[in-house]
């Protein structure tokens, strides 16, 4: 098995999102290649760090610690199968 298959990408962490949280704004970018040589980089240059901008329904009159956690507890599994870093824009 391809172990690079198996990394996380901008695709899924949206698709994610958007079923666990139905955003109304969202956007995923992956700035792994910005990474390059940073702690958490896996040399391909992807699936490591990404950026997520996101506002909807469910992240209104939270915390920005409680709207972070909404988010970081949905991508949790992406964690665990090589995502490092997560920067979270939120939109409001």
């Amino acid at each position: 098995m391809n172990p690079a298959a198996a990394l996380p990408t901008a695709q899924a962490l949206a698709d994610t999102l958007r079923a666990t949280l139905a955003p109304t704004t969202l956007e995923v970018l992956d700035e792994s290649a910005a990474h390059a040589g940073h702690a958490g980089a896996n040399g391909l240059g992807r699936g490591t760090h990404f950026r997520v901008r996101i506002g909807g329904p469910r992240l209104q009159g939270l915390s920005r610690v409680a709207a972070h956690r909404l988010v970081y507890d949905a991508l949790q599994p992406y964690f665990e199968a090589g995502l490092h870093a997560l920067a979270i824009d939120l939109q409001r």
